[in-house]
């Protein structure tokens, strides 16, 4: 959005708050001269907003009696396109300049919305946790997702459809304790009635929500986003990673996401004065590991698996017959 355009519906927003406001108050509000207050004004009356001019010692500008804005026309998964983003920005916690923001977007936002969504997006909000400061990875449906955040927040089970990462499908109830963000992924936490167990389920492998009659009650002092982390931190994967990369602990971090891998100090080999690290990664693929090793420019040794080193080979194969202008 360009910066006119922006203290246009700035000017907008301060007259939607009521009252007669002077040209030079609104001047000073919006940080430009008298003359582009006026410049503004007629930009919105070319847009048939009813703004009125008042003569006199205390006139100036405001708003047509009666007048407001018509209902914002989104869908559910719009709206809950624009209200992730907001959120993501206040659950990562970024700068203190942009919270303020972020929270008076969603309380706009909220304003301007149909009293049916209202209500959805609140349950939403009241129940999204965030793990990690990471753009989203995978789409979900809105209407899965908001059915979720109501069922959580009001402590209702859900029947749900589920497609799990081996491509097996099932039904079950669940009892939703949690909705988190971790990774660009939304994951629901809560009890499983198959197993009886705490379960964590990708909200993009669901593929049907519906909200059951009675209630639960969630154990106390649960937290959401932490059982969603223990449970990834014991998942069974295909391939337990470990390679020895040279650096300090804060050298070699920063090159690997946080959320694939874990970097932790080891002691020097013998006869090697230089500091090492140990980096481990849990997959069910190889195939994306080189590609992500390439990235670490130090040298580094790879301890396990074996079948990684010709994953790696085979990339530096086709790597240096690319830059030859040679087919493999």
């Amino acid at each position: 959005m360009t910066r006119p355009t922006a203290r246009v519906l700035a000017l907008l927003e301060l007259l939607q708050a009521g009252g007669t406001h002077t040209v030079g108050e609104l001047a000073g509000r919006l940080g430009v001269d008298e003359r582009t207050v006026r410049r503004y004004v007629t930009h919105l009356t070319d847009l048939d907003i009813p703004v009125r001019s008042v003569r006199g010692r205390y006139g100036g500008y405001r708003l047509a009696a009666g007048y407001r804005m018509p209902p914002l026309m989104l869908t559910d998964d719009e709206a809950v396109a624009v209200l992730l983003g907001l959120l993501t920005n206040r659950g990562a916690d970024r700068s203190a300049a942009a919270a303020p923001a972020a929270h008076s977007a969603t309380a706009k936002l909220r304003r301007v919305l149909p009293a049916r969504l209202t209500a959805r997006l609140d349950a939403l909000i009241d129940t999204a946790e965030f793990t990690a400061d990471a753009p989203p990875e995978v789409a979900v449906e809105g209407a899965v997702l908001l059915r979720l955040a109501e069922a959580t927040r009001e402590h209702r089970p859900v029947a749900i459809g589920y497609t799990d990462r081996h491509g097996q499908s099932s039904e079950r109830t669940v009892h939703p304790y949690g909705l988190v963000d971790h990774a660009g992924r939304w994951y629901l936490t809560g009890q499983d009635s198959k197993s009886g167990e705490l379960r964590q389920f990708r909200v993009d492998r669901i593929t049907a929500v519906t909200t059951l009659s009675g209630t639960f009650t969630v154990p106390a002092d649960f937290e959401p986003a932490a059982a969603l982390l223990a449970a990834l931190a014991t998942t069974p994967y295909r391939h337990d990673i470990s390679i020895r990369v040279q650096g300090t602990l804060g050298q070699v971090r920063p090159l690997l996401p946080a959320t694939i891998a874990t970097v932790h100090e080891i002691d020097s080999p013998p006869d090697d004065t230089r500091p090492w690290v140990r980096v481990r990664i849990r997959a069910e693929q190889l195939d994306w590991i080189p590609l992500l090793l390439s990235r670490v420019d130090r040298p580094f040794v790879i301890e396990h698996p074996d079948a990684l080193n010709d994953a790696v080979r085979a990339l530096g194969r086709r790597l240096i017959a690319a830059a030859d202008g040679r087919e493999l």
